[in-house]
């Protein structure tokens, strides 16, 4: 195909309608159809990246392979499509200025006056192509972050009514997500505030080609004729995007709807392969009729937020379906753990994964969690900060070195068992520090790992800035807490196991940054069958 076409998906009315699910979905029908697609994220902050954005802000932070650090939109993307993202895939108002400015410091701009149009648009542009650009794909789906109307906002939509008119109608569409809301005093649907979105969006100079309405209710034959009259798009692309029981159910709502079938005649591309979701609804098929349930308990200090786990919440869905079982996340504040609250806390539990976080709060809560895990074999898993709170707790209670801490929480430790890496002592920025994206990992044979993986050498994704300190190595493995993933070329851990114990991983990546419907993650997979082992064994002893 010569040219790469170009979807952008904009909201109105309302913030956290679903745009990246929808996004998400129609890339999953045209994929299904042949198509080579890929989405990207425009987010109108002026950080540079969400990298130091407080989770309670703005959900988790995604990591991609080459270490970006990434709205957390970018993981629906990969687990929808199976396929990588990358630093071009999110594009920041910050990352946007700050190379504009960067530009003009070097005098690119011949002494001109740097405006937000034509140089900011320009730039915009520019990184919405690169892309298309690079004869990778033949559909760039763009996701605008934001609600049309909003100041952040307007230098993304002019840059793409300039696109629009630089590519042409057949080479471009706009999808505009609203809200239909239900008014129960008066018993019906609203089409008024979706009109008035659709007007804010013309007066920017762009007019919306297709129209998915967000509805808790089914709509009606003439409501979809009155918005198609009233915001000026035909009948058939009034798209109705009703509340689903998962957001896996999107991609077969969103072909019963033909959204898909609306975009191909828009952009003037064939339609005649009907798009093969057969794994995909196989999947939802086992998600959907699990065999017994469990319940894990994940201990986190950001558990008020969901979106702050949102993938490990999904891994956990993926490998639930891989095993024939449901997975109930039990969110638990690791600040209000102690030796008071422990056993009612975990007790019932069939699993506990110790999740990732930053700073000294929660931390000791997160330490008793693991020594319950240990001292009673109930299946554990430790997820980067969740990993090292292991090695503490095992210096400090096995080995006896009752001063064990990270030097994050404690920088004159006594025993310093997670240490800063050399490279990071001098550093004082806090963006993009971190040890981030894919790093190798050889595994030891024999391992509970390796038997997840069954491969010696894999490769993960990181996003921390402390480690394991090599110099406790010894005593650590002698008193049976075992390293068994290491960096080949750094020799930095990145696993540890307790071989007697039935499940107990921790590591130092994060492995749920690559677990998709068509791959569950190895770990996660693991994890979920050792847990639901420990699940009925226990319900054996009660009928004993």
């Amino acid at each position: 195909m010569a040219n790469t076409k170009y979807v952008f998906v904009t909201g109105g009315v309302s913030s956290s309608l679903g745009k990246g699910i929808i996004a998400a979905s129609l890339a999953k029908l045209l994929q299904a159809r042949g198509y080579r697609v890929t989405i990207q994220k425009l987010d109108p902050y002026i950080n540079v990246d969400p990298g130091t954005l407080n989770p309670y802000e703005h959900g988790e932070c995604y990591v991609t392979d080459d270490g970006a650090e990434t709205d957390l939109d970018l993981g629906h993307y990969e687990r929808f499509l199976n396929t990588p993202t990358s630093q071009a895939n999110n594009v920041t108002t910050g990352r946007i200025y700050q190379s504009v400015i960067e530009k003009e410091r070097r005098g690119e701009f011949l002494g001109k006056t740097v405006q937000v149009v034509p140089h900011i648009t320009n730039e915009i542009k520019e990184r919405i192509q690169i892309l298309g650009k690079s004869g990778n794909y033949d559909i760039v789906i763009t996701e605008i972050g934001g609600t049309v109307g909003d100041i952040e906002s307007l230098p993304y939509i002019e840059a793409v009514r300039q696109l629009k008119w630089e590519l042409g109608d057949s080479n471009t569409l706009v999808i505009h997500l609203t809200l239909i809301p239900y008014l129960s005093a008066a018993g019906e649907l609203k089409t008024k505030p979706t009109q008035h979105s659709v007007k804010t969006l013309m007066e920017s100079g762009i007019k919306a080609d297709i129209l998915v309405c967000r509805t808790e209710h089914e709509l009606s034959d003439d409501l979809r004729k009155k918005l198609a009259l009233f915001c000026n798009v035909k009948e058939e692309a009034v798209i109705q995007s009703i509340d689903a029981s998962t957001i896996y159910d999107v991609p077969n709502l969103m072909l019963e709807e033909g959204l898909d079938t609306v975009v191909l005649k828009k952009l003037v591309l064939r339609d005649d392969d009907l798009p093969n979701l057969d794994k995909w609804n196989d999947f939802l098929l086992r998600h959907k009729n699990p065999k017994c349930e469990i319940t894990i308990g994940l201990i986190g200090k950001y558990v008020e937020l969901q979106d702050s786990y949102k993938s490990i919440l999904e891994a956990f869905i993926h490998a639930g379906a891989e095993n024939e079982v449901k997975v109930n996340v039990e969110s638990i504040h690791s600040e209000y753990i102690d030796d008071d609250t422990i056993t009612k806390k975990i007790a019932h539990l069939d699993g506990v994964l110790v999740a990732p976080g930053f700073g000294e709060r929660g931390i000791e809560g997160k330490i008793k969690a693991v020594q319950y895990a240990r001292e009673n074999n109930l299946p554990f898993f430790g997820i980067c900060l969740g990993m090292q709170m292991a090695v503490i707790e095992y210096s400090r209670n096995v080995i006896g070195l009752e001063n064990a801490f990270s030097v994050e929480v404690d920088e004159n430790a006594i025993h310093p068992v997670i240490n800063l890496m050399e490279e990071q002592k001098n550093i004082t920025e806090m963006g993009g520090t971190m040890r981030l994206g894919a790093w190798d990992c050889e595994l030891v044979k024999d391992s509970k790992v390796f038997e997840a993986y069954k491969e010696t050498l894999i490769t993960e994704r990181h996003r921390h800035r402390y480690e394991y300190n090599n110099a406790y190595r010894e005593r650590l493995e002698k008193a049976g807490l075992i390293a068994t993933g290491i960096n080949p070329k750094t020799g930095l851990v990145e696993i540890v196991e307790i071989p007697e114990h039935p499940w107990f991983v921790g590591v130092q990546y994060h492995p749920e940054y690559k677990s998709t419907v068509a791959n569950p993650h190895p770990l996660f997979v693991a994890f979920v069958k050792a847990s639901v082992k420990y699940s009925k064994n226990k319900k054996s002893a009660k009928v004993a």
